[in-house]
């Protein structure tokens, strides 16, 4: 037998594929393949062996992989499978720690012909099994992942986006993408801070109403118009606020206290050396860092970065957002209900929130249960997808089977109240948040995924964007020992009270309410009169 390859780990431990020799080319019949390991190998769905075991597949011509065929080392190799004019691969075996794992050593035995020199083509392998939750329809959830499992896989996925350059502005309450240090000096020259006259501050000495000192003025200085000259002893510059210091002068006089006779000057009041006079620099000397990178640009910081001279700044980009709300029985948001539809109040509140959290909503649309409408819905590229309904266990729920056949469903289940039937995938690059249809619960699921991710791809800091108080409760809050509660509260006299209307699907009680309260999955709630901390919706 040749060796063919060693499949080593790539980063994080994972496999990350392996190099299959192609046949020959205008070779006839197939290509019979040999794969022996050290570990077991498995056949797509559970493990069929130790050492000496093997796994056939083939490479098709859309690049995806298949299982054909699994023997033993001793089987006949007349039994092997054959396929003509394909690639052979291996399948990955299975462990209950780390999912899929590729077998570490492979070996070809080329069947029908022989190749002098191979050619080699690398080929992703699949990193996990099928989700146990990919298909709940009319069957329930086998399992739920924990909160912190959920937003474990969740954080994993996510980074801020790259930078792009706006102009000032359009800045605002954008992130910034860099530190910003100043390349001048602010002011660039000493200037005087009060209306009055720069004069030599010797010869204001001892000047008072009873003591008049006379001073010649020789001109004027405005914002922007400069003294052209050098002051000496006795003379005075009439000065504006703003406006450059003259030559020769080392403090301003202010008005109130002179008189002008003509073009004499009575000093009635006496100033130090420095008196009233901006230092350059004084505000923003030349390589001060002004703002850091993170930073939330407010009005003020704009004035800032303008007054160095910057016209455009970096930014983190905004994640761009695609809202799909799903059902047959939704009306277009604004709609009057008729019958047994309803009108979408999803997707309002959805866009609203991703405005709040810095995403841009590209596109919202109702997509009817109909899985090629929905298949190509959520296709269309985004940064981050949001489908509103179809995720749980209802028969026309197709959207977890089509996100684990076309990609990726990491996360379906989540062990929480409201919210349970929340799911997190990829498509691709596409980052997928499956949400309840229930308004509550999307509300819920959104806050705690959908929120926190496009936080972070927009440069914001994960946590939420309430306010928070302690306060005690005024009765009981009940939960359940093994999920997370999001309890709708109101506050009234300094005391918290929970929401007694808590249906998922009563969108109004989030409106009566003053914020939420979590109760963590390791408890069985709060007593009357427990300090909890509330997070509070304005």
């Amino acid at each position: 037998m040749t060796r063919l390859a060693s499949i080593g780990k790539g980063a994080g431990g994972a496999n990350r594929g392996m190099m299959v020799p192609l046949p020959r080319k205008g070779a006839e019949g197939g290509t019979s393949v040999n794969l022996e390991c050290k570990w077991g190998v498995g056949d797509g769905q559970r493990s069929v062996g130790q050492r000496k075991s093997w796994s056939a597949g083939y490479l098709s011509p859309d690049g995806g992989s298949q299982a054909v065929g699994v023997r033993s080392n001793q089987s006949n190799p007349a039994s092997r499978p054959r396929l003509p004019g394909v690639a052979w691969v291996a399948r990955y075996g299975r462990n209950k720690e780390s999912g899929w794992f590729a077998v570490p050593a492979l070996f070809l035995s080329p069947g029908t012909f022989r190749q002098k020199e191979p050619t080699y083509v690398s080929q992703p392998m699949p990193d996990r099994a099928p989700h146990p939750n990919a298909d709940v329809r009319m069957r329930g959830f086998v399992s739920r992942s924990t909160l912190e499992e959920a937003l474990d896989w969740l954080d994993r996925q996510v980074h801020a986006l790259p930078a792009e350059i706006v102009e000032l502005g359009h800045a605002a309450g954008r992130i910034l993408a860099a530190d910003i240090t100043s390349d001048v000096d602010v002011p660039g020259f000493d200037r005087a801070m009060m209306d009055g006259y720069a004069v030599q501050a010797a010869d204001t000495q001892g000047g008072s109403p009873y003591n008049p000192l006379p001073l010649i003025v020789v001109g004027t200085a405005l914002p922007g118009e400069p003294f052209r000259g050098a002051m000496a002893n006795g003379q005075a510059v009439r000065v504006m606020t703003g406006a450059p210091m003259p030559a020769g002068a080392d403090a301003v006089l202010p008005a109130e206290v002179t008189e002008i006779d003509g073009s004499r000057l009575v000093v009635q009041g006496e100033v130090p050396p420095g008196k009233h006079i901006g230092r350059r620099g004084e505000d923003i000397p030349r390589g001060m860092r002004l703002l850091p990178a993170g930073r939330v640009l407010r009005p003020q910081d704009l004035g800032v970065l303008s007054s160095v001279g910057l016209a455009t700044v970096p930014v983190v980009r905004r994640p761009t957002v695609r809202i799909v709300a799903t059902g047959n029985e939704l009306l277009p948001a604004g709609s009057v209900p008729e019958g047994h539809r309803i009108t979408d109040a999803n997707s309002p509140m959805l866009s609203a929130l991703v405005d709040r959290d810095g995403g841009v909503v590209v596109s919202a649309e109702i997509v009817p249960d109909q899985r090629e409408a929905i298949l190509a819905a959520i296709r269309r590229p985004c940064d981050v997808l949001l489908v509103s309904g179809g995720s749980s266990v209802g028969q026309e729920d197709h959207v977890p089977t089509l996100l684990a056949e076309h990609g990726e469903l990491a996360i379906h289940g989540i062990a929480m109240r409201p919210s349970s039937p929340t799911g997190l995938g990829r498509l691709g690059e596409l980052l997928v948040i499956l949400l309840p249809g229930n308004p509550v619960s999307c509300l819920c699921a959104y806050d705690f995924f959908a929120g926190r991710a496009i936080r972070v791809l927009g440069g914001r800091s994960p946590d939420w964007p309430y306010r928070r108080a302690r306060l005690p409760l005024s009765r009981k809050l009940v939960s359940v020992v093994g999920r997370v509660d999001y309890a709708r509260v109101t506050i009234a006299e300094g005391r918290v009270e929970p929401v007694s209307v808590s249906g998922a699907s009563v969108l109004s009680s989030t409106t009566r309410a003053d914020g939420f309260v979590v109760v963590p999955g390791d408890s069985e709630g709060y007593p009357p009169g427990c300090e909890v901390e509330v997070f509070l919706y304005d």
